[in-house]
C-alpha cells in the first residue's frame, strides 16, 4: 500500500524509475487480491465446507439414535472424562461408564459407552447414542457446530491465500531489486573508470 500511494504522490517526479511504476503495480494487484479475491475465496470455502459437514450432520442423526442407558459403574479401562471435538462446548465433557441399554430392534445389550450426564453413579439413568445396531457412537455433530468449523476454515482459506499473495510480491519485488542492483553494478562499472576525470583533458 506504501508503494502504491508513494508512487501516487512523486508519478510526474523526474527521478522516478520504471520499476518504481512496476512495483507499485504489482503492489496495487496484491492489494487487490487480497481485499477482493481472498475473502471470496474464503467463502467459496466456507460454503462448501458447510455443505459437506450439513451433510454429515443429517447421516450422523439419521443413523445414531438416543437412547436411555442404566449405568453400572464408571469404566475403569479408559480415562472417565475425554473431549469430543464433533459436539459443542457444553456438550464437551464426556463421561465413560459401563453400563446395559436396549437397541432400537429391542435386545438388551452391555458395555462401555460415553455420557454427556453429570450424574454417573450406579444406577443412574444417561442417555447415551447409539447406531443401528445398538452400538455406543459419539454423539451426532450439531448444526451449529458444522457451520463454526465451517467459518472457521473459510477464515483459515482467506488467510492462507492473502500470506500467498504477499509472499508471491514480495519475491517478485526481491526479484525486481535484484535486477535494479545489476543493473547499477553495470551502469557503474561502465561509468567508473571516468568517475570526477570530466575536463581533465583525459
Amino acid at each position: 500500500m506504501r508503494a502504491v500511494t508513494g508512487v501516487w504522490r512523486w508519478r510526474h517526479n523526474p527521478l522516478r524509475r520504471a520499476t518504481d511504476r512496476r512495483e507499485a503495480w504489482v503492489a496495487l494487484v496484491a492489494l487487490l487480491l487480497m481485499v477482493l479475491a481472498a475473502p471470496a475465496l474464503g467463502w467459496v470455502c466456507a460454503a462448501q465446507t458447510d455443505d459437506a459437514l450439513q451433510r454429515s450432520v443429517r447421516a450422523q442423526r439419521a443413523g445414531r439414535h438416543a437412547t436411555t442407558a442404566v449405568v453400572e459403574r464408571l469404566s475403569p479401562s479408559a480415562p472417565r472424562h475425554v473431549a469430543d471435538p464433533e459436539i459443542s462446548s457444553e456438550h464437551a465433557s464426556q463421561t465413560s461408564v459401563v453400563a446395559h441399554w436396549k437397541a432400537p430392534d429391542g435386545t438388551e445389550r452391555r458395555g462401555t459407552a460415553l455420557t454427556a450426564s453429570r450424574r454417573t453413579g450406579p444406577g443412574t439413568r444417561v442417555e447415551i447414542w447409539t447406531d443401528s445396531e445398538g452400538r455406543p457412537v459419539p454423539r451426532p455433530m450439531g448444526a451449529a457446530t458444522a457451520r463454526a468449523h465451517a467459518v472457521l476454515a473459510g477464515i483459515g482459506a482467506m488467510l492462507l491465500a492473502a500470506g500467498l499473495v504477499e509472499c508471491i510480491r514480495l519475491l517478485i519485488v526481491r526479484h525486481m531489486m535484484k535486477g535494479r542492483y545489476t543493473r547499477i553494478d553495470r551502469d557503474w562499472a561502465e561509468a567508473g573508470p571516468d568517475w570526477g576525470r570530466t575536463g581533465t583533458g583525459s
